[in-house]
């Protein structure tokens, strides 16, 4: 994957006990992708919009529960393919590569992103392996 940062690309990853067409509803539906998009259980996604085809834009609100600060997570789609891939760019200009592959009666989820300049490789790898690893718990209990 080119980065726009210069630096390598993270991946993160999860297999989860669900069929491929699950996941990717759970994955791309708002009303679900609020239940799972936080990090940590003192943060929460509170607003989610997804307009999921190419050129569509999406939109998440992450939020502290206690109200101290909050970002809007958003990026424009520049490849949707049904059940296999996503890709988008953030608006910050970072791009991110999502695969779905079916494995049996599982599904293992890949997302690789360009890491941003302001925090620790280490520290973006596990907020968003957290947040993955959130969608799976949901998905799996659900």
């Amino acid at each position: 994957m080119e980065t726009t940062t210069g630096k390598t690309a993270i991946t993160v990853e999860t297999t989860i006990n669900s069929p491929v067409e699950k996941v990717w509803k759970y994955w791309t539906d708002p009303k679900h992708i609020t239940q799972w998009c936080n990090a940590s259980d003192d943060w929460h996604a509170p607003y989610a919009e997804n307009d999921l085809r190419v050129d569509g834009k999406f939109k998440t609100t992450m939020a502290a529960k206690d109200g101290s600060a909050s970002f809007d997570f958003e990026g424009v789609y520049t490849n949707v393919q049904l059940y296999k891939a996503i890709d988008y760019t953030i608006g910050d200009g970072r791009k991110v590569k999502i695969t779905f592959s079916e494995e049996g009666d599982q599904t293992k989820v890949v997302e690789t992103f360009e890491p941003e300049n302001t925090n620790p490789v280490e520290m973006q790898r596990g907020g968003w392996q957290a947040i993955i690893d959130n969608f799976k718990k949901y998905t799996e209990a659900n």
